[in-house]
């Protein structure tokens, strides 16, 4: 009975310990004089400055769209393309699945055997430089995994995912590349110069 006692007398202690450093803290950050409240109204920056509209505006501005195609109820959608140093070439966009059930990317993986353990993904994109008379395929690393977008568990009906691919990007001189998908019509992108 008496560890039971002593158990709740701490319990009591520690709440009005608590408790009381609250109040203190509280109290501490609350205002002072009048003085305090025209200091602050001043150093304040106004509600509606024109740095909260500016930021306002680029998060509601739709992305740069470089090419978008459409088959099959799938419509892809080309938004960037980057030359990256060390000599990649980094495409990225948006697909958007408008058939009537999920889509799981399956004809969009590669033939290669190596990279069919990729699954629903973006391991079948290529870029074909027609200039150059030169196609390159999708990067992957030492254990065949793309360097692309893995579609695990698909897109529902209605929704739209984001993707990228990563490529040996063309010659510098190269200003335009079709990039490719198996079942989509080639996308025509323009590339940005080589640094």
């Amino acid at each position: 009975m008496d560890f039971r006692h002593t158990m709740r007398g701490r319990r009591a202690l520690a709440a009005v310990a608590i408790t009381t450093g609250l109040v203190l803290t509280v109290a501490g950050c609350g205002g002072g004089g009048d003085d305090d409240k025209s200091d602050k109204a001043s150093s304040s920056a106004p509600a509606n400055s024109d740095d909260d509209k500016d930021k306002g505006a680029a998060e509601t501005e739709p992305e740069q769209t470089l090419a978008e195609v459409k088959s099959n109820g799938i419509t892809l959608t080309v938004t960037s393309a980057e030359r990256d140093e060390g000599g990649f070439l980094t495409v990225q966009g948006k697909v958007t699945n408008a058939t009537s059930g999920i889509w799981l990317a399956s004809e969009w993986k590669s033939d290669e055997t190596e990279l069919k353990k990729n699954g629903g993904s973006l391991a079948g994109a290529s870029v074909v430089d027609q200039t150059g008379k030169k196609k390159y395929f999708v990067l992957r690393d030492t254990e065949g995994r793309c360097l692309c977008t893995k579609f695990e568990g698909g897109i529902d009906q209605g929704q739209s995912a984001d993707w990228f691919a990563q490529f040996p990007a063309p010659p510098d001189g190269t200003s335009t590349v079709q990039f490719q998908v198996p079942t989509m019509p080639p996308a025509s992108i323009e590339l940005p110069e080589g640094e």
